[in-house]
């Protein structure tokens, strides 16, 4: 299947590369298709691309490389949701807000997007932790991490960029 982006252009994919929200994002409900794409020119972020509106993508994170001891407690309703049989199971990512300057960035820790890999289910969980920020700086926590691994890429450095889909764009002249 083929999906048009702003960000990437037209975008090849699988259909098992398909993540389903039932119940949508916060703040687009109504988008029920994404996919998480690795960027091999992006060191960074691997993103939450929507397969149905071409220019809603997402720049994610695993919270564990800024937050090393980030623990989701999800409610019975969020695993039910989710077909979700132990939290091990799941993959959490938080979306990255990057303002004009990207020193002030920040995650959402508050409400992270879990997947079921085995379901291709996901959801964002709003966390019923009140000590998890939704604007939670980062910019000098990733910076810390680059001084201190500056061959591997920060994306690389987590356990979960394996569920993102390596990027292939189709040129005009493959269509």
């Amino acid at each position: 299947m083929i999906i048009s982006t702003s960000r990437f252009g037209q975008v090849e994919l699988k259909q098992e590369d398909v993540l389903t929200f039932p119940e949508g994002l916060l703040g687009f409900a109504d988008l029920r298709k994404f996919v998480l794409l690795d960027d091999p020119n992006d060191e960074i972020f691997a993103w939450l691309q929507s397969c149905e509106a071409p220019a809603i993508a997402f720049p994610v994170l695993e919270p564990e490389l800024f937050a090393p001891q980030y623990k989701a407690n999800l409610t019975k309703g969020d695993m039910e949701a989710l077909k979700l049989t132990a939290q091990d199971k799941a993959r959490y990512f938080s979306i990255v807000t990057i303002p004009d300057d990207p020193t002030q960035m920040t995650a959402n820790l508050k409400a992270p997007v879990v997947v079921n890999i085995e379901a291709r289910t996901a959801r964002q969980c709003v966390l019923q932790d009140n000590n998890l920020a939704i604007r939670e700086p980062i910019f000098t926590k990733l910076q810390q991490r680059v001084v201190q691994n500056p061959a591997v890429a920060i994306k690389n450095q987590s356990t979960g960029i394996d569920v993102a889909t390596k990027l292939t764009v189709i040129r005009d002249a493959e269509l």
